[in-house]
């Protein structure tokens, strides 16, 4: 795992390598929010990071404009 800059600071980072592809999890320490891509393994690592990042940041705003939106204080819907 590597840390990565974020929001608040920092995210997590996880890459497994599957045969020809590779799977990345970023994870916002904060939210507990996990996201992941699957990319090829000869892929650029700032590129996959970048990527996942990216995917992370769209969904915590996603999640931050749901809960305005709702008028939650916290928590989630099961």
């Amino acid at each position: 795992m590597a840390g990565h800059g974020g929001l608040d600071g920092r995210y997590l980072l996880e890459f497994q390598v599957i045969g020809a592809s590779v799977k990345v999890s970023a994870i916002d320490p904060r939210t507990r929010l996990e996201v992941s891509i699957v990319g090829p393994s000869n892929a650029a690592r700032a590129d996959l990071s970048r990527a996942a990042v990216n995917k992370l940041e769209h969904m915590l705003r996603k999640r931050a404009q749901e809960a305005a939106s709702s008028g939650s204080r916290g928590g989630f819907t099961v």
